[in-house]
């Protein structure tokens, strides 16, 4: 039987009891008694809305589209690559967005505050990488294309140099690539803002515990 001890003191009651080792109830009670492990869902809730599989979707999406654009100009301009293609903007941030698309579709089913903060590294590349592009692409824009510069005077130029239709098309290609590296942008940008306050709410939360 367990032992009952009654004290008073200073208008309290404590009662104590003693519970045997053999009582069915020590069990529940050092079961109770463990911390309970953290929540990380509640942390990642607010990453959550961002929706980061459509977000990944969407890095995925204008990486490969990237990569395959990469792939057509480097075989077509083999001779004499335009900036974008002789700096490799295409391929390295086609790439750089597959990982980040990639990781922000595991975000949505892993619970891991460390996952977010890996997709905000990541991000923060992407966001790097886009300004770097839409520069490589401006100046691949206002400049004339390889090989037709006037450095002489009497400098013969290349028969493409009076093909105005080819600069058309690849100013029209510049602008459509733009626009994507727009939106991923962006993205980059929600992917963010929401990874910060999860990452900034989880800490806090830490420090109460």
């Amino acid at each position: 039987m367990a032992a009952t001890t009654v004290t008073d003191a200073g208008g309290v009651r404590i009662i104590t009891e003693v519970i045997p080792a053999s009582d069915p109830r020590v069990a529940q009670l050092t079961s109770s008694s463990r911390p309970a492990a953290p929540n990380v869902s509640f942390q990642v809730q607010n990453f959550r809305r961002a929706q980061p599989k459509a977000l990944g979707t969407i890095h995925i999406l204008t990486g490969i589209i990237h990569i395959c654009f990469g792939i057509i100009l480097t075989a077509s301009e083999h001779r004499k690559p335009s900036l974008p293609v002789a700096s490799g903007v295409l391929f390295w941030l086609g790439l750089l967005l597959l990982v980040s698309g990639s990781l922000l579709v595991e975000s949505e089913k892993r619970d891991s505050i460390l996952l977010v903060k890996t997709c905000c590294v990541f991000n923060a590349g992407v966001i790097l990488s886009t300004l770097v592009a839409t520069l490589v692409h401006a100046t691949a824009i206002t400049r004339n294309p390889p090989g037709c510069e006037r450095n002489a005077m009497f400098q013969l130029r290349h028969e493409w140099c009076f093909h105005v239709e080819d600069k058309l098309l690849s100013n029209g290609l510049d602008t459509l690539l733009v626009g994507f590296i727009l939106l991923e942008f962006c993205v980059a940008v929600a992917v963010l803002a929401f990874g910060y306050h999860a990452i900034k709410q989880h800490s806090y939360t830490r420090m109460v515990m």
